[in-house]
């Protein structure tokens, strides 16, 4: 598919996600307190999406203790970013390092103009320099395909959404018997609900746009196998070596990184990656022509 017309299409589908959460904090602020409550949810909402659009970056680098990285620290990921960059003909993306030995990498940002990858320590070591471009060619195409926007939104308001949960389980458990107002269990039962369809929200949002990215990655560096490779090298690495991720955050990563944690698997609700060997069945079966 054409990268200009799966990007826009992506913004269509960003609009559309977040008028859907204005109208669904509105029916909750209902729910909860009638017509003021219908009003608070609704410039709960407001709020919510102009802090998702706006400063999606911002919480993303903020969520995942990124740094930026300078080309004198990593001379060789800048140039490899530059070179990417320049055969999706879109600017370069700032980079940022993650202190974490797990080996991943996420892209973020609005649009091509304020993009943001960045990378963990584990990927910088784990990583040759064919793999370490195939993985930042896969980030690179989501910039490109504006698909960074959607999923920066998404995982903005399933943070928010859970907040929100949170804050009216509390209120169902401990918030009084008055008659005229909601249920509590009726409150509890919202509030265990919301986080779930945020996360299932998530995940529809997200299967196709990694294959999208693994295409957009093979094309760029004229030959699927390194990427292929290196999501083998990840998904295996991330089993074994936990990240300190919020589950929220977790679809923008290339590779699931709360694979590693123990006892009850909290991402499955936001496991929206496609599986690993499906995904690299794809790459090794593409056909691709030579770079640019």
């Amino acid at each position: 598919m054409d990268s200009k017309v799966y990007g826009a299409g992506n913004v269509a589908k960003t609009g559309v996600l977040l008028a859907a959460i204005g109208g669904l904090l509105v029916g909750l602020g209902y729910l909860l307190g009638g017509m003021g409550g219908a009003v608070v949810g609704l410039l709960f909402g407001v709020g919510i999406s102009g802090v998702s659009y706006w400063k999606s970056d911002a919480l993303a680098v903020r969520a995942a203790r990124a740094v930026p990285i300078s080309e004198a620290e990593a001379p060789n990921l800048h140039l490899a970013v530059e070179e990417l960059a320049r055969r999706a003909e879109i600017p370069k993306p700032r980079v940022y390092f993650i202190d974490e030995a797990q080996p991943n990498a996420f892209a973020t940002g609005r649009n091509p103009d304020h993009a943001v990858v960045a990378v963990t320590r584990g990927l910088l070591d784990m990583c040759d320099r064919d793999e370490l471009m195939g993985v930042l060619a896969h980030e690179i195409g989501h910039v490109r395909h504006r698909d960074i926007l959607i999923a920066s939104v998404a995982a903005a308001v399933a943070t928010a959404i859970s907040f929100v949960a949170n804050m009216a389980m509390w209120a169902g458990m401990f918030g009084g018997n008055d008659d005229d107002g909601p249920s509590p269990f009726a409150v509890i039962a919202i509030a265990l609900t919301a986080p779930l369809a945020a996360g299932l929200l998530q995940m529809a949002l997200s299967r196709s746009r990694e294959f999208e990215a693994d295409r957009a990655g093979a094309e760029l560096m004229g030959d699927p196998e390194p990427l292929a490779r290196a999501l083998l090298k990840l998904d295996t690495a991330a089993a074994r070596t936990p990240a300190d991720v919020n589950p929220a955050q977790a679809s923008a990563y290339i590779v699931n990184p709360l694979r590693g944690r123990r006892g009850v698997d909290a991402a499955r609700w936001f496991a929206s990656h496609p599986p690993i060997e499906e995904r690299v069945a794809r790459l090794r079966s593409m056909r691709v022509g030579p770079v640019r």
